[in-house]
């Protein structure tokens, strides 16, 4: 019995797959919404793998911490390059992680995308994606916290265009380096777990 469920979920697999990949056709177009329930976003075709498209900016995020001290009075840290931090790590590396390479760097798109340039959140995702950069910016300077309790952290982000090389025919809309600074999110006891 466990055979049969096992071979028709694996037949139902490959038959979703194959008309995800096919040209549009009757039973393609009836049950599309059953197929890409299925197919995306897990199994989606993305070639960045075999034709990635470069970066058209260098972007260095970075954050500070403000800490509680014993006598009361906040003390706030001085800003610390995250993205310095990560090429560091990386650099010289013969087999870098993959992940570690691009998780501030998809964080700080995520937020981007997800919220307004008043850094109002942009439905449900936003708010999650906020929490997701604070995390990580908590995370890398947790080591700076001295034995101090974090109250509160803030991101930077500076994003540098990267010019065309000249025999490309891509233009290069803005040449001068943009600078975003967010509000100071508070920290709380469930964003300091795991730390």
């Amino acid at each position: 019995m466990a055979a049969v469920v096992l071979l028709a979920a694996a037949c139902w697999h490959l038959a979703t797959l194959f008309l995800a990949v096919t040209p549009d056709n009757p039973v393609k177009s009836r049950y599309a919404h059953v197929i890409n329930g299925h197919v995306y976003p897990e199994f989606t075709q993305g070639w960045q793998l075999f034709a990635p498209e470069p970066l058209h900016e260098n972007v260095v995020v970075k954050a500070r911490v403000r800490t509680a001290r014993e006598s009361g009075n906040p003390r706030t840290g001085q800003w610390a390059d995250l993205t310095s931090r990560d090429v560091e790590a990386i650099r010289h590396n013969p087999v870098p992680s993959h992940t570690h390479q691009n998780m501030l760097r998809l964080a700080w798109n995520f937020y981007q995308n997800s919220h307004s340039r008043r850094d109002v959140p942009l439905g449900m995702r936003g708010i999650l994606f906020a929490d997701y950069l604070k995390r990580i910016a908590l995370q890398r300077l947790a080591g700076r916290l001295h034995g101090e309790r974090a109250v509160s952290v803030q991101v930077r982000v500076t994003a540098r265009p990267v010019p065309p090389p000249s025999w490309s025919d891509r233009t290069s809309s803005a040449q001068r380096a943009r600078h975003r600074t967010l509000p100071w999110w508070p920290v709380k006891d469930q964003d300091r777990r795991g730390l």
